[in-house]
């Protein structure tokens, strides 16, 4: 008998669905447990929830790999372990309701639907919208909002957290201001090429993010920074 030696990269590539249990738990092990994603909650949805169902069907292969995964038109999902860690940072509570930013297929909505009370997920790409739509069907804690990610949901507001899924290069203050004083907000930031994630809340006063980790996360859309703007 022979035995083939498989790169994980093909294996992933070709994968029947019974494979993915195996990489889901390698992530978890591999991705998640070694890189500071201690939130046993965030950890147990991410072990179980089956991202496959989250992403086009022409890439589903490469679900529990620790890249960015294309989804068309530009965009990408968010590493796992860059989206473990932004949960793990916004110190989720039971009764709170997130807005988040950068929904793609829904899968962090999903991740967050079985952690707290009520998700509004905001996605600028009609196609993602759809595949997420159909994802989330059936979560009637999760609202689904199709707009510019700048911009926010401020119907839904004031939100108790906000979730910047991906890498912006500023938050704007007509998010900020969706967030209730003493919210929690948890985001990636951009600058000049290179990730990092941070954290922080708003004050009534103001608001300050403190970075966490330098960390390769996707980059979204629509969050040029104004003229003048420093960090």
């Amino acid at each position: 008998m022979t035995t083939d030696i498989i790169d994980r990269g093909d294996l992933a590539a070709t994968a029947e669905p019974r494979d993915f249990i195996a990489m889901r738990h390698q992530m978890v092990v591999s991705q998640l447990r070694p890189n500071a994603v201690t939130d046993q909650r965030v950890v147990a949805a991410m072990a179980t929830l089956p991202r496959e169902r989250f992403l086009p069907a022409d890439v589903r292969g490469q679900a529990y790999r620790d890249t960015s995964i294309p989804l068309g038109e530009g965009r990408h999902a968010n590493l796992p372990m860059a989206t473990g860690r932004l949960l793990n940072a916004a110190d989720l509570l039971a009764g709170d309701r997130v807005l988040l930013i950068g929904a793609a297929g829904g899968y962090t909505a999903a991740l967050l639907s079985g952690i707290v009370a009520s998700v509004v997920a905001v996605e600028s790409l009609p196609a993602l919208c759809v595949l997420a739509g159909e994802a989330l069907a059936g979560r009637s804690n999760v609202t689904l909002v199709e707009g510019p990610l700048a911009e926010g949901a401020a119907d839904g507001q004031p939100y108790d957290v906000l979730i910047v899924d991906g890498a912006i290069a500023h938050v704007p203050d007509a998010i900020v201001h969706q967030v209730r004083p003493g919210g929690r907000v948890a985001t990636g930031l951009s600058e000049r090429g290179i990730t990092r994630l941070a954290a922080g809340r708003r004050s009534a006063g103001g608001f300050g993010l403190v970075p966490f980790a330098d960390c390769d996360c996707v980059v979204l859309p629509g969050f040029d920074r104004p003229a003048g703007f420093r960090f």
